[in-house]
């Protein structure tokens, strides 16, 4: 197989990656973030491939000349919202028809022919080629930041509400339950397992003691889960790209039952002040564009909109590209 204006391209589609192949797609991934100044690939596929994924998922490999040109991650889990996939192209051997080949290949894979897809950074080269492709922008994500040099307030609780931090092990099962429920509905957050929980407890960026959860009578009632990116937060752990390290608010959730409140602010105030007094400039979060509330919240709180992730969709078939 040629892709227009490229050199011999061979496709390979597999189940789990061998070590050789998984450090060739790290290879490929950093080259992109350190080109485009985002991750092409998000989060929860990285863990996967680190730590195995699932035995559906399945990793599209693209070769030109003999070297890895292009990657996609398929997972074809949810049978209910459809197969997902996240594309990376390299930056070297882009504007040669590779990221269509890729993308038209793992459109073929998919048991119905349904695929979700999103870019990340609303990169102009991935938008382009879902455009091409017929898809449509259907969803976006805003990544949202503010400066921790900026006063921040103390926070006030709900009365009858108490703060701790978390407790591996013991609080595990009771946080899964009450982020289902606080994300119930949500496509992503809300079908999180205590599998997940675990492969991100396994993480180096990992620190109980910025996991915070709120109670009432002894009742898990809200929670905010912070994380620091960058800066080698471990010995053994070297900066990520060089950038200093800025801290995020990762999940933020509140039983139904405490919303309007102050529960969500109050929680969100004192995961900025751990991240500030860990000496930390910056932080930032995700936001879904079209929750309004959450956007209010976080506007109120200092934060504004730094760039967006886009989802693309076709005839009511949604596809994911990196």
């Amino acid at each position: 197989m040629t892709a227009e204006g490229a050199g011999e391209v061979r496709l390979e589609i597999i189940g789990r990656l061998d070590a050789a192949e998984l450090a060739a797609v790290s290879a490929l991934v950093e080259a992109a973030t350190e080109a485009d100044g985002v991750r092409p690939l998000s989060e929860h596929v990285m863990l996967h491939l680190r730590y195995g994924g699932d035995q559906a998922a399945r990793n599209v490999l693209l070769y030109q000349d003999g070297e890895l040109a292009a990657y996609a991650h398929l997972d074809v889990t949810d049978v209910v919202a459809g197969a997902s996939a996240e594309v990376v192209v390299h930056p070297e051997h882009r504007r040669h028809g590779l990221g269509r080949t890729l993308v038209e290949a793992t459109v073929a894979e998919t048991p119905d022919g349904r695929l979700r897809l999103w870019s990340h950074g609303e990169h102009p080269g991935a938008a382009a080629l879902a455009h091409s492709l017929g898809f449509e922008r259907s969803r976006a994500l805003w990544q949202m930041r503010r400066s921790l040099f900026a006063p921040l307030a103390t926070p006030v609780l709900p009365p009858g509400v108490t703060v701790r931090t978390f407790r591996p092990g013991a609080d595990d099962e009771a946080w899964v339950a009450l982020n289902a429920l606080a994300f119930r509905g949500h496509p992503e957050q809300g079908q999180w397992s205590i599998e997940d929980l675990h492969l991100r407890m396994q993480e180096p960026w990992f620190d109980a003691a910025g996991f915070f959860l709120a109670e009432r009578d002894g009742r898990l009632v809200g929670f905010h889960w912070t994380k620091v990116h960058g800066g080698g937060q471990r010995h053994h752990e070297r900066p990520e790209h060089g950038h200093a390290p800025i801290g995020e608010v990762y999940v933020l959730g509140v039983d139904p039952a405490e919303q309007g409140t102050g529960l969500g602010k109050a929680l969100t105030l004192a995961g900025l002040r751990h991240l500030r007094q860990r000496g930390l400039h910056e932080a930032m979060l995700f936001v879904e564009a079209d929750n309004q509330a959450a956007i209010r919240l976080y506007s109120g709180l200092g934060f504004t909109r730094w760039e967006t992730d886009v989802m693309f969709s076709r005839d009511s078939r949604v596809v994911q590209l990196g």
